[in-house]
């Protein structure tokens, strides 16, 4: 919470997000995403909520029409996957023809690769120079991993596919990132089936509307079991919520 000028309490302002993943290798199912949990959670953890995620090919129609429909209606949008080295990397010229801007080697990547790639006694090959291809205006991505930056245009981050990369893009975006308030999560673990609790906790969520409620059933020591998980920005209101579930099941 933060306190205004006069002196009465007001709501830290939410920051959302999207998550576009792009590739028709992960809608085939060759490759498993491992970047939506990641992002999910860093995101969660400095104080964005990650909204919407979105998985689309390497077609450009549709990423265009994502990155339109997401940009728009969220505070930031991720993207990854698509920009390597290869024909069928398309990311960057499409994100180029959804903001209406030339795309062309930038100086900046050039020099990045060229370093990095000297650095490792390999020459700059036109594939290589491929990866130096960023949308006019744009700001660049440290890569730290493997040297290709990813680039900032607008409110939409452009990062590799590659989990390693994609992470530490991630980590280098985040302090140029607004924040807002965090949202705090209780777990409560129940040895019973959701049948036996669902009307006790649908009850307790009419009560508490302000804390988001979830259950998510599992086998504890093989036998139905139940996670309850809360989640509320406001600290001493979750721990309340949570009290109260807890006696409300006897807990």
């Amino acid at each position: 919470m933060q306190t205004s000028a006069s002196g009465t309490l007001a709501e830290e302002r939410i920051v959302t997000a999207a998550l576009l993943v792009i590739g028709d290798e992960i809608l085939s199912g060759r490759t498993k995403d491992r970047n939506i949990g990641a992002v999910a959670e860093h995101l969660t953890n400095i104080g964005i909520r990650l909204r919407e995620v979105r998985i689309v090919p390497d077609d450009e129609a549709d990423i265009i029409a994502a990155v339109d429909a997401l940009r728009r209606r969220y505070d930031y949008l991720f993207t990854t996957g698509g920009i390597g080295p290869t024909h069928d990397d398309i990311t960057a010229d499409t994100v180029a023809k959804a903001f209406g801007v030339p795309i062309g080697i930038d100086a900046r990547a050039e020099k990045i690769l060229r370093d990095y790639y000297a650095a490792k006694g390999l020459d700059m090959t036109p594939a290589r120079l491929r990866m130096a291809r960023i949308p006019s205006g744009a700001d660049l991505i440290e890569n730290p991993v493997s040297g290709a930056p990813g680039f900032r245009i607008g409110n939409v981050f452009v990062m590799a596919g590659v989990p390693s990369i994609a992470e530490a893009m991630l980590q280098s975006v985040t302090p140029d990132l607004e924040t807002g308030a965090k949202l705090l999560s209780i777990t409560i673990p129940v040895n019973r089936p959701e049948s036996e609790i669902a009307e006790v906790f649908s009850a307790h969520q009419q009560l508490y509307r302000d804390v988001q409620m979830g259950s998510y059933p599992l086998l504890r020591d093989g036998r139905p079991a139940s996670d309850l998980v809360l989640r509320c920005a406001d600290e001493a209101r979750l721990a309340e919520a949570a009290d109260t579930l807890k006696a409300a099941l006897q807990l």
